[in-house]
Protein backbone atom coordinates (compact mmCIF):
# COMPACT_ATOMS: atom_id res chain seq x y z
CA UNK A 1 0.00 0.00 0.00
CA UNK A 2 2.66 2.45 0.80
CA UNK A 3 4.35 1.87 -2.84
CA UNK A 4 1.13 2.51 -4.39
CA UNK A 5 0.51 5.83 -2.68
CA UNK A 6 4.40 6.72 -3.06
CA UNK A 7 3.49 6.16 -6.96
CA UNK A 8 0.72 7.96 -6.71
CA UNK A 9 2.24 11.24 -5.09
CA UNK A 10 5.38 10.89 -7.55
CA UNK A 11 2.76 10.95 -10.80
CA UNK A 12 0.61 13.68 -9.06
CA UNK A 13 4.17 15.80 -9.07
CA UNK A 14 4.94 14.88 -12.69
CA UNK A 15 1.55 16.10 -13.58
CA UNK A 16 1.85 19.16 -11.58
CA UNK A 17 4.70 20.25 -13.11
CA UNK A 18 3.39 19.87 -16.33
CA UNK A 19 1.90 23.66 -16.97
CA UNK A 20 5.39 24.86 -16.04
CA UNK A 21 6.87 23.14 -19.10
CA UNK A 22 4.86 24.30 -21.26
CA UNK A 23 5.31 27.77 -20.51
CA UNK A 24 9.05 27.25 -20.52
CA UNK A 25 8.67 25.75 -23.82
CA UNK A 26 6.84 27.58 -25.19
CA UNK A 27 8.65 30.60 -23.85
CA UNK A 28 11.81 29.29 -25.88
CA UNK A 29 10.31 28.96 -28.93
CA UNK A 30 9.10 32.91 -28.89
CA UNK A 31 12.52 33.83 -28.20
CA UNK A 32 14.65 31.68 -30.12
CA UNK A 33 15.64 34.51 -32.65
CA UNK A 34 16.73 36.35 -29.39
CA UNK A 35 18.91 33.09 -28.23
CA UNK A 36 22.35 35.13 -29.29
CA UNK A 37 21.22 37.84 -26.78
CA UNK A 38 19.95 35.91 -23.81
CA UNK A 39 22.41 36.58 -21.84
CA UNK A 40 25.67 39.18 -21.67
CA UNK A 41 27.76 35.62 -21.26
CA UNK A 42 26.49 34.36 -25.02
CA UNK A 43 29.79 35.32 -26.75
CA UNK A 44 32.12 33.24 -24.09
CA UNK A 45 33.62 30.37 -25.35
CA UNK A 46 31.61 28.10 -22.62
CA UNK A 47 28.42 29.06 -24.34
CA UNK A 48 28.40 25.99 -26.58
CA UNK A 49 29.31 23.72 -24.16
CA UNK A 50 27.64 24.58 -21.16
CA UNK A 51 24.39 26.43 -22.80
CA UNK A 52 22.83 29.44 -21.75
CA UNK A 53 24.09 31.53 -19.05
CA UNK A 54 21.19 32.21 -16.35
CA UNK A 55 19.83 35.92 -16.01
CA UNK A 56 21.32 36.35 -12.48
CA UNK A 57 24.91 35.93 -13.86
CA UNK A 58 23.44 39.19 -15.47
CA UNK A 59 22.42 41.35 -12.82
CA UNK A 60 23.35 44.91 -13.03
CA UNK A 61 25.43 44.92 -9.89
CA UNK A 62 25.67 48.29 -9.39
CA UNK A 63 21.93 48.35 -9.11
CA UNK A 64 21.84 45.86 -6.21
CA UNK A 65 24.70 47.29 -4.59
CA UNK A 66 22.90 50.63 -4.55
CA UNK A 67 19.41 49.16 -3.30
CA UNK A 68 18.10 50.12 -0.21
CA UNK A 69 19.69 46.56 2.11
CA UNK A 70 22.74 47.44 0.95
CA UNK A 71 23.19 50.39 3.75
CA UNK A 72 23.92 47.66 6.33
CA UNK A 73 26.38 45.63 4.12
CA UNK A 74 29.57 47.27 4.95
CA UNK A 75 31.83 45.42 7.25
CA UNK A 76 34.96 43.91 5.28
CA UNK A 77 35.42 40.42 6.41
CA UNK A 78 39.04 40.98 8.93
CA UNK A 79 41.01 37.87 7.70
CA UNK A 80 40.38 37.96 4.06
CA UNK A 81 42.73 39.39 1.31
CA UNK A 82 40.56 40.84 -1.50
CA UNK A 83 42.18 41.67 -4.64
CA UNK A 84 40.79 42.36 -8.34
CA UNK A 85 42.16 39.30 -9.76
CA UNK A 86 41.27 35.82 -9.53
CA UNK A 87 43.69 33.05 -8.37
CA UNK A 88 44.44 30.28 -10.83
CA UNK A 89 45.03 26.79 -9.51
CA UNK A 90 46.02 23.42 -11.30
CA UNK A 91 43.09 20.87 -11.55
CA UNK A 92 43.85 18.62 -9.26
CA UNK A 93 43.66 21.72 -6.78
CA UNK A 94 40.10 21.94 -7.44
CA UNK A 95 38.93 18.06 -7.22
CA UNK A 96 40.65 17.77 -4.26
CA UNK A 97 38.59 20.36 -2.73
CA UNK A 98 35.76 19.47 -4.16
CA UNK A 99 35.85 15.94 -2.86
CA UNK A 100 36.65 17.62 0.71
CA UNK A 101 33.57 19.34 1.01
CA UNK A 102 30.91 17.91 3.48
CA UNK A 103 28.66 17.29 1.10
CA UNK A 104 25.60 15.02 0.32
CA UNK A 105 25.04 15.67 -3.29
CA UNK A 106 28.65 14.65 -5.45
CA UNK A 107 30.97 17.47 -6.30
CA UNK A 108 32.02 16.32 -9.50
CA UNK A 109 35.19 17.92 -11.11
CA UNK A 110 35.40 18.44 -15.25
CA UNK A 111 36.04 21.34 -17.46
CA UNK A 112 32.75 22.86 -17.42
CA UNK A 113 32.74 23.19 -13.50
CA UNK A 114 36.06 24.54 -13.76
CA UNK A 115 34.81 27.15 -16.18
CA UNK A 116 31.60 28.09 -14.08
CA UNK A 117 33.97 28.09 -10.96
CA UNK A 118 36.49 31.04 -13.30
CA UNK A 119 32.90 32.59 -14.16
CA UNK A 120 31.96 33.15 -10.32
CA UNK A 121 35.45 33.89 -8.84
CA UNK A 122 36.23 35.76 -11.95
CA UNK A 123 34.01 37.85 -13.95
CA UNK A 124 31.70 37.54 -11.53
CA UNK A 125 33.46 38.63 -8.11
CA UNK A 126 31.56 41.49 -7.82
CA UNK A 127 28.25 39.45 -8.03
CA UNK A 128 29.74 36.94 -5.92
CA UNK A 129 30.56 40.12 -3.08
CA UNK A 130 27.07 40.53 -2.78
CA UNK A 131 25.67 37.23 -2.52
CA UNK A 132 28.01 35.59 -0.31
CA UNK A 133 26.65 39.08 1.95
CA UNK A 134 22.92 38.15 1.04
CA UNK A 135 23.86 34.20 2.27
CA UNK A 136 24.23 35.32 6.35
CA UNK A 137 20.60 36.72 5.75
CA UNK A 138 18.92 33.75 4.09
CA UNK A 139 21.54 30.48 4.38
CA UNK A 140 20.27 30.31 8.09
CA UNK A 141 16.96 30.29 6.92
CA UNK A 142 17.75 27.68 4.31
CA UNK A 143 19.51 25.48 6.46
CA UNK A 144 17.11 25.28 9.13
CA UNK A 145 13.67 24.07 6.31
CA UNK A 146 16.06 21.79 4.14
CA UNK A 147 16.95 19.99 7.93
CA UNK A 148 13.57 20.12 9.14
CA UNK A 149 12.69 18.09 5.58
CA UNK A 150 16.09 15.99 6.35
CA UNK A 151 17.13 16.93 2.76
CA UNK A 152 21.53 17.56 1.82
CA UNK A 153 22.06 21.20 3.35
CA UNK A 154 23.80 21.49 0.33
CA UNK A 155 20.81 22.34 -1.80
CA UNK A 156 20.87 26.29 -0.48
CA UNK A 157 23.02 27.08 -3.15
CA UNK A 158 20.55 26.04 -5.62
CA UNK A 159 18.90 29.65 -4.64
CA UNK A 160 22.54 31.21 -5.73
CA UNK A 161 21.80 29.87 -9.40
CA UNK A 162 18.13 30.96 -8.91
CA UNK A 163 17.98 34.50 -8.09
CA UNK A 164 21.51 35.72 -7.22
CA UNK A 165 19.87 35.82 -3.77
CA UNK A 166 18.33 39.00 -5.13
CA UNK A 167 14.60 38.56 -3.19
CA UNK A 168 12.96 40.96 -6.07
CA UNK A 169 14.27 38.72 -8.38
CA UNK A 170 11.80 38.52 -11.50
CA UNK A 171 12.54 36.31 -14.58
CA UNK A 172 11.68 37.26 -18.45
CA UNK A 173 9.41 34.21 -18.27
CA UNK A 174 7.72 35.09 -14.61
CA UNK A 175 9.41 33.60 -12.29
CA UNK A 176 9.80 35.02 -8.71
CA UNK A 177 11.14 35.11 -5.53
CA UNK A 178 14.71 33.13 -4.12
CA UNK A 179 13.41 30.23 -5.63
CA UNK A 180 12.36 31.44 -8.92
CA UNK A 181 8.63 29.72 -8.49
CA UNK A 182 6.93 29.59 -11.98
CA UNK A 183 3.01 30.54 -11.07
CA UNK A 184 1.31 27.44 -11.92
CA UNK A 185 3.68 24.94 -9.96
CA UNK A 186 4.10 27.84 -7.26
CA UNK A 187 0.00 27.53 -6.63
CA UNK A 188 0.29 23.15 -6.62
CA UNK A 189 3.16 23.09 -4.14
CA UNK A 190 0.45 25.30 -1.90
CA UNK A 191 1.50 28.67 -2.63
CA UNK A 192 -0.73 31.36 -2.60
CA UNK A 193 -0.61 34.25 -5.35
CA UNK A 194 -3.09 36.63 -5.88
CA UNK A 195 -3.10 40.26 -6.67
CA UNK A 196 -2.73 40.70 -2.66
CA UNK A 197 -0.36 38.20 -1.38
CA UNK A 198 2.59 36.37 -3.55
CA UNK A 199 4.34 34.08 -0.97
CA UNK A 200 6.78 32.98 -3.75
CA UNK A 201 8.53 35.99 -2.09
CA UNK A 202 8.14 35.03 1.34
CA UNK A 203 11.67 33.25 1.84
CA UNK A 204 10.29 30.47 4.67
CA UNK A 205 6.83 29.59 2.55
CA UNK A 206 8.73 29.25 -0.88
CA UNK A 207 11.44 27.53 0.45
CA UNK A 208 9.29 24.52 1.93
CA UNK A 209 7.75 24.31 -1.54
CA UNK A 210 11.23 23.94 -2.78
CA UNK A 211 11.97 21.13 -0.43
CA UNK A 212 8.71 19.55 -1.23
CA UNK A 213 9.59 19.92 -4.64
CA UNK A 214 12.98 18.26 -4.26
CA UNK A 215 11.61 15.44 -2.31
CA UNK A 216 9.27 14.21 -4.95
CA UNK A 217 11.95 14.55 -7.69
CA UNK A 218 14.24 12.38 -5.70
CA UNK A 219 11.65 10.06 -5.20
CA UNK A 220 11.33 9.78 -9.14
CA UNK A 221 15.03 9.93 -10.17
CA UNK A 222 17.23 8.60 -6.87
CA UNK A 223 19.70 10.90 -8.44
CA UNK A 224 20.31 14.56 -6.92
CA UNK A 225 21.84 15.67 -10.00
CA UNK A 226 18.63 15.21 -12.29
CA UNK A 227 16.39 16.50 -9.34
CA UNK A 228 18.13 19.56 -9.82
CA UNK A 229 17.92 19.09 -13.87
CA UNK A 230 14.05 18.71 -13.21
CA UNK A 231 13.98 21.91 -10.94
CA UNK A 232 14.96 24.33 -13.63
CA UNK A 233 13.06 22.28 -16.99
CA UNK A 234 10.19 19.57 -15.62
CA UNK A 235 10.50 16.18 -15.20
CA UNK A 236 8.94 15.88 -19.06
CA UNK A 237 12.47 17.90 -20.52
CA UNK A 238 14.88 15.63 -18.41
CA UNK A 239 13.14 12.71 -19.22
CA UNK A 240 13.03 13.86 -22.99
CA UNK A 241 16.71 14.23 -22.73
CA UNK A 242 17.59 10.57 -21.19
CA UNK A 243 15.34 8.95 -23.80
CA UNK A 244 17.40 10.39 -26.15
CA UNK A 245 20.71 10.03 -24.46
CA UNK A 246 19.73 6.06 -24.74
CA UNK A 247 18.40 5.96 -21.35
CA UNK A 248 21.48 6.10 -19.78
CA UNK A 249 21.44 7.03 -16.38
CA UNK A 250 24.62 8.69 -15.67
CA UNK A 251 23.82 12.18 -15.59
CA UNK A 252 26.87 13.82 -17.63
CA UNK A 253 25.95 11.36 -20.59
CA UNK A 254 22.46 13.16 -20.27
CA UNK A 255 23.42 16.24 -20.28
CA UNK A 256 24.31 17.47 -24.00
CA UNK A 257 20.80 16.48 -24.33
CA UNK A 258 19.28 18.81 -21.76
CA UNK A 259 17.37 21.78 -22.99
CA UNK A 260 20.39 24.53 -23.46
CA UNK A 261 19.12 26.98 -20.34
CA UNK A 262 19.54 23.73 -18.20
CA UNK A 263 22.85 22.31 -19.27
CA UNK A 264 24.42 25.03 -17.32
CA UNK A 265 22.37 24.39 -13.86
CA UNK A 266 24.35 22.27 -12.03
CA UNK A 267 27.45 22.80 -13.06
CA UNK A 268 27.08 26.62 -12.17
CA UNK A 269 25.53 24.80 -8.77
CA UNK A 270 28.58 22.93 -8.19
CA UNK A 271 30.30 25.99 -8.74
CA UNK A 272 28.54 28.00 -6.48
CA UNK A 273 29.37 25.73 -3.66
CA UNK A 274 32.69 25.54 -4.67
CA UNK A 275 33.51 29.49 -4.17
CA UNK A 276 31.32 29.97 -1.61
CA UNK A 277 33.19 27.62 0.41
CA UNK A 278 36.72 28.82 -1.17
CA UNK A 279 36.32 32.33 -1.45
CA UNK A 280 39.11 33.58 0.30
CA UNK A 281 41.57 31.24 -1.83
CA UNK A 282 40.84 33.20 -4.68
CA UNK A 283 41.02 36.67 -3.04
CA UNK A 284 37.79 37.00 -2.78
CA UNK A 285 35.85 38.57 -0.05
CA UNK A 286 32.13 39.11 1.20
CA UNK A 287 30.51 42.01 1.91
CA UNK A 288 29.45 41.30 5.59
CA UNK A 289 25.95 42.37 6.75
CA UNK A 290 25.19 43.87 10.29
CA UNK A 291 21.34 43.98 9.15
CA UNK A 292 19.43 41.76 12.01
CA UNK A 293 17.40 39.10 11.06
CA UNK A 294 15.87 38.37 14.38
CA UNK A 295 12.49 38.09 13.79
CA UNK A 296 9.08 37.55 15.90
CA UNK A 297 5.93 36.72 14.36
CA UNK A 298 2.64 38.17 15.38
CA UNK A 299 -0.50 37.10 14.05
CA UNK A 300 -3.16 39.90 12.12
CA UNK A 301 -7.10 39.83 12.52
CA UNK A 302 -7.27 43.11 10.98
CA UNK A 303 -6.57 45.06 7.92
CA UNK A 304 -3.17 46.85 8.75
CA UNK A 305 -1.28 48.69 6.54
CA UNK A 306 2.79 47.97 6.78
CA UNK A 307 3.21 51.94 6.84
CA UNK A 308 1.09 51.83 10.02
CA UNK A 309 3.06 49.54 11.76
CA UNK A 310 6.57 51.34 10.82
CA UNK A 311 5.27 54.79 11.29
CA UNK A 312 4.08 54.10 14.95
CA UNK A 313 6.81 51.66 16.03
CA UNK A 314 9.20 54.17 14.13
CA UNK A 315 10.91 51.12 12.43
CA UNK A 316 12.53 51.63 9.13
CA UNK A 317 9.71 51.19 6.22
CA UNK A 318 11.69 48.92 4.05
CA UNK A 319 12.46 46.65 6.73
CA UNK A 320 9.48 45.94 7.69
CA UNK A 321 8.90 45.27 3.82
CA UNK A 322 12.00 43.26 3.28
CA UNK A 323 10.50 40.86 6.62
CA UNK A 324 7.13 40.93 5.15
CA UNK A 325 7.88 40.64 1.40
CA UNK A 326 4.62 39.07 0.41
CA UNK A 327 2.53 41.67 0.80
CA UNK A 328 2.64 43.04 -2.77
CA UNK A 329 -0.13 46.15 -2.35
CA UNK A 330 1.99 46.21 1.34
CA UNK A 331 -1.55 45.43 2.92
CA UNK A 332 -2.09 42.39 5.84
CA UNK A 333 -5.53 41.11 4.67
CA UNK A 334 -5.66 40.15 8.04
CA UNK A 335 -9.65 40.92 8.67
CA UNK A 336 -10.42 38.44 5.90
CA UNK A 337 -7.81 35.44 7.08
CA UNK A 338 -5.81 35.43 9.65
CA UNK A 339 -2.16 36.83 8.64
CA UNK A 340 1.59 36.78 9.97
CA UNK A 341 3.33 40.11 10.25
CA UNK A 342 7.00 39.70 11.31
CA UNK A 343 9.36 42.27 12.87
CA UNK A 344 12.44 43.15 14.53
CA UNK A 345 12.83 41.59 17.95
CA UNK A 346 12.99 44.51 19.65
CA UNK A 347 9.82 46.22 17.81
CA UNK A 348 7.64 43.05 18.87
CA UNK A 349 6.76 44.33 22.44
CA UNK A 350 6.46 47.24 21.27
CA UNK A 351 3.58 46.90 18.96
CA UNK A 352 1.63 44.63 21.27
CA UNK A 353 1.37 47.33 23.54
CA UNK A 354 0.35 49.98 21.07
CA UNK A 355 -1.65 48.16 18.61
CA UNK A 356 -4.59 49.67 18.77
CA UNK A 357 -2.66 52.96 17.88
CA UNK A 358 -1.28 51.21 15.18
CA UNK A 359 -4.22 50.09 13.58
CA UNK A 360 -6.05 53.84 14.16
CA UNK A 361 -2.78 55.82 12.19
CA UNK A 362 -3.67 57.23 8.76
CA UNK A 363 -6.26 54.36 8.12
CA UNK A 364 -8.55 56.51 6.39
CA UNK A 365 -5.65 57.50 4.39
CA UNK A 366 -4.09 54.63 3.81
CA UNK A 367 -6.62 51.97 3.73
CA UNK A 368 -9.46 54.21 2.28
CA UNK A 369 -10.70 52.09 -0.68
CA UNK A 370 -9.75 48.82 0.58
CA UNK A 371 -13.24 46.99 0.69
CA UNK A 372 -13.32 43.25 1.92
CA UNK A 373 -15.49 41.21 0.00
CA UNK A 374 -18.58 39.93 1.44
CA UNK A 375 -20.24 36.74 1.58
CA UNK A 376 -23.28 37.64 0.09
CA UNK A 377 -24.79 34.77 1.45
CA UNK A 378 -22.71 32.59 -0.08
CA UNK A 379 -19.61 29.90 2.25
CA UNK A 380 -17.23 31.23 0.12
CA UNK A 381 -16.78 34.68 -1.16
CA UNK A 382 -16.69 35.28 -5.01
CA UNK A 383 -12.95 36.87 -4.60
CA UNK A 384 -12.73 37.15 -9.06
CA UNK A 385 -12.86 41.01 -10.14
CA UNK A 386 -12.35 42.46 -13.39
CA UNK A 387 -9.89 45.25 -14.31
CA UNK A 388 -8.27 47.33 -16.75
CA UNK A 389 -4.53 47.83 -17.06
CA UNK A 390 -2.81 50.48 -18.99
CA UNK A 391 0.56 49.41 -20.05
CA UNK A 392 3.41 51.60 -18.64
CA UNK A 393 6.83 52.30 -20.14
CA UNK A 394 8.90 49.17 -19.23
CA UNK A 395 6.62 47.22 -18.43
CA UNK A 396 5.83 43.68 -20.70
CA UNK A 397 3.24 41.18 -19.94
CA UNK A 398 5.99 39.09 -17.64
CA UNK A 399 5.97 41.99 -15.20
CA UNK A 400 2.08 42.67 -15.33
CA UNK A 401 1.15 38.97 -14.89
CA UNK A 402 3.57 39.07 -11.88
CA UNK A 403 1.62 42.48 -10.41
CA UNK A 404 -1.89 40.69 -10.21
CA UNK A 405 -1.15 37.28 -10.00
CA UNK A 406 -1.93 35.55 -13.42
CA UNK A 407 0.02 34.40 -15.79
CA UNK A 408 1.07 35.57 -19.14
CA UNK A 409 -0.53 33.39 -21.06
CA UNK A 410 -3.82 34.69 -19.51
CA UNK A 411 -3.55 37.87 -20.50
CA UNK A 412 -3.03 37.12 -24.03
CA UNK A 413 -6.12 35.29 -24.08
CA UNK A 414 -8.28 37.60 -22.39
CA UNK A 415 -6.99 40.30 -24.82
CA UNK A 416 -6.36 37.95 -28.10
CA UNK A 417 -2.84 38.67 -28.27
CA UNK A 418 -0.36 37.06 -30.38
CA UNK A 419 2.66 37.83 -28.72
CA UNK A 420 4.27 39.06 -25.16
CA UNK A 421 4.87 42.49 -27.11
CA UNK A 422 2.37 45.05 -25.96
CA UNK A 423 3.05 48.52 -26.47
CA UNK A 424 3.04 51.59 -24.12
CA UNK A 425 -0.64 52.77 -23.55
CA UNK A 426 -2.69 49.56 -24.56
CA UNK A 427 -5.60 49.06 -22.33
CA UNK A 428 -5.34 45.19 -21.48
CA UNK A 429 -8.42 43.67 -19.95
CA UNK A 430 -7.04 41.26 -16.19
CA UNK A 431 -9.53 38.93 -14.76
CA UNK A 432 -7.69 38.98 -11.20
CA UNK A 433 -7.89 37.06 -7.76
CA UNK A 434 -8.29 39.96 -5.45
CA UNK A 435 -7.27 37.70 -2.54
CA UNK A 436 -10.82 39.17 -0.94
CA UNK A 437 -10.43 42.51 -0.64
CA UNK A 438 -11.57 44.73 -3.94
CA UNK A 439 -8.52 46.31 -6.33
CA UNK A 440 -10.26 50.02 -5.93
CA UNK A 441 -7.47 51.51 -4.83
CA UNK A 442 -4.73 49.94 -7.55
CA UNK A 443 -7.42 49.93 -10.47
CA UNK A 444 -6.59 52.97 -12.71
CA UNK A 445 -9.72 55.16 -13.12
CA UNK A 446 -10.25 58.47 -15.17
CA UNK A 447 -8.93 61.40 -13.38
CA UNK A 448 -12.10 63.50 -11.72
CA UNK A 449 -13.51 65.92 -13.89
CA UNK A 450 -12.42 69.38 -12.62
CA UNK A 451 -14.63 72.14 -11.93
CA UNK A 452 -13.49 75.70 -11.67
CA UNK A 453 -14.84 77.90 -8.65
CA UNK A 454 -16.66 81.06 -9.71
CA UNK A 455 -14.88 84.08 -10.50
CA UNK A 456 -15.99 87.66 -10.57
CA UNK A 457 -14.60 89.70 -13.56
CA UNK A 458 -14.42 93.05 -11.21
CA UNK A 459 -12.56 91.28 -8.22
CA UNK A 460 -10.74 88.19 -8.44
CA UNK A 461 -10.51 85.78 -5.64
CA UNK A 462 -7.57 85.76 -3.36
CA UNK A 463 -6.32 82.70 -2.36
CA UNK A 464 -5.11 82.18 1.56
CA UNK A 465 -2.61 79.28 2.45
CA UNK A 466 -5.46 77.04 4.83
CA UNK A 467 -8.42 78.74 3.16
CA UNK A 468 -10.99 77.33 0.15
CA UNK A 469 -10.39 79.13 -2.98
CA UNK A 470 -14.06 79.88 -4.02
CA UNK A 471 -17.67 81.11 -2.44
CA UNK A 472 -19.86 78.78 -1.12
CA UNK A 473 -22.75 77.20 -3.26
CA UNK A 474 -25.99 75.02 -1.69
CA UNK A 475 -25.99 71.38 -2.44
CA UNK A 476 -28.69 71.07 -4.90
CA UNK A 477 -27.16 73.94 -7.28
CA UNK A 478 -23.66 72.01 -7.43
CA UNK A 479 -25.61 68.73 -8.46
CA UNK A 480 -23.24 66.68 -5.95
CA UNK A 481 -23.77 62.88 -5.17
CA UNK A 482 -26.54 62.52 -2.58
CA UNK A 483 -24.50 61.95 0.54
CA UNK A 484 -24.34 65.65 1.02
CA UNK A 485 -26.66 65.57 4.12
CA UNK A 486 -30.02 68.09 3.51
CA UNK A 487 -28.86 72.01 3.65
CA UNK A 488 -25.18 70.88 3.42
CA UNK A 489 -23.52 73.83 1.63
CA UNK A 490 -19.98 73.15 -0.44
CA UNK A 491 -17.00 75.22 -0.42
CA UNK A 492 -14.33 74.50 -3.39
CA UNK A 493 -11.14 73.58 -1.96
CA UNK A 494 -7.81 73.25 -4.68
CA UNK A 495 -5.46 70.64 -4.18
CA UNK A 496 -2.13 71.81 -3.70
CA UNK A 497 1.73 70.11 -3.32
CA UNK A 498 1.77 67.71 0.21
CA UNK A 499 -2.25 67.49 0.03
CA UNK A 500 -4.09 64.49 0.71
CA UNK A 501 -7.62 63.75 1.15
CA UNK A 502 -6.90 62.47 4.65
CA UNK A 503 -4.86 65.81 5.36
CA UNK A 504 -7.58 67.57 3.94
CA UNK A 505 -10.31 65.79 5.79
CA UNK A 506 -9.02 66.77 9.15
CA UNK A 507 -9.35 70.57 8.33
CA UNK A 508 -13.01 70.56 8.03
CA UNK A 509 -15.02 69.10 10.98
CA UNK A 510 -16.84 65.88 10.30
CA UNK A 511 -15.77 65.55 6.89
CA UNK A 512 -13.88 62.29 6.04
CA UNK A 513 -12.13 60.79 3.06
CA UNK A 514 -15.44 58.55 1.91
CA UNK A 515 -17.30 61.18 2.00
CA UNK A 516 -14.91 64.00 0.36
CA UNK A 517 -14.75 60.50 -2.28
CA UNK A 518 -18.17 60.44 -2.59
CA UNK A 519 -19.43 63.86 -3.38
CA UNK A 520 -16.65 64.36 -6.00
CA UNK A 521 -17.47 60.66 -7.53
CA UNK A 522 -14.17 59.92 -7.14
CA UNK A 523 -13.19 56.01 -7.19
CA UNK A 524 -9.71 56.34 -6.16
CA UNK A 525 -7.48 58.54 -3.59
CA UNK A 526 -5.41 59.91 -5.97
CA UNK A 527 -5.29 63.79 -5.97
CA UNK A 528 -3.36 66.22 -8.75
CA UNK A 529 -1.93 69.70 -7.73
CA UNK A 530 -4.55 72.08 -8.56
CA UNK A 531 -7.41 69.86 -8.75
CA UNK A 532 -10.95 71.84 -7.55
CA UNK A 533 -12.82 69.40 -4.62
CA UNK A 534 -15.74 70.06 -3.29
CA UNK A 535 -15.47 70.55 0.54
CA UNK A 536 -19.11 69.78 2.86
CA UNK A 537 -19.72 72.68 5.56
CA UNK A 538 -22.47 73.72 7.58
Amino acid sequence: MKKIILTLSVLCAVSAVRAQEEIVEETVEETAAEEETYSALSSDSIYAEIGLMPETLDENVKSLLQSWHMQYFSNVEKYCLDEDENVSFPEEIYRQRLARMPCVIPMTYNRMVRDCIDLYAGRRRDLMRYIMGMADVYFPVFEQILDEHQLPLELKYLAVVESALNPHALSRVGAAGLWQFMLPTAKVYGLEINSLVDERLDPDRATHAACRYFKEMYELYGDWYFTLAAYNCGPGNVNKAIHRAGNKTDFWDVFPYLPKETRSYVPLFIAAAYVMTYHCEHNLCPIRTNLSVASDTLVINRLLHLRQVAEVLDVDFDLVKMLNPQYKRDIIPGSIQPSILKLPVSATYDFMSREDSVHLHRVEELLANCKPVTLSGEIQPDTRETIRHTVASGENLYTIANRYGVTARDIRKWNRLTSNRVPKGRRLTVHIDNGGLTYAAGEEKPPAREEKPPVRAAKPPVREPEKAVASTVSAAESGVAADAGEGENMISYTVRSGDSLYSISKKYPGVTVAKLQSINRMKDNKLRIGQVLKIPVG
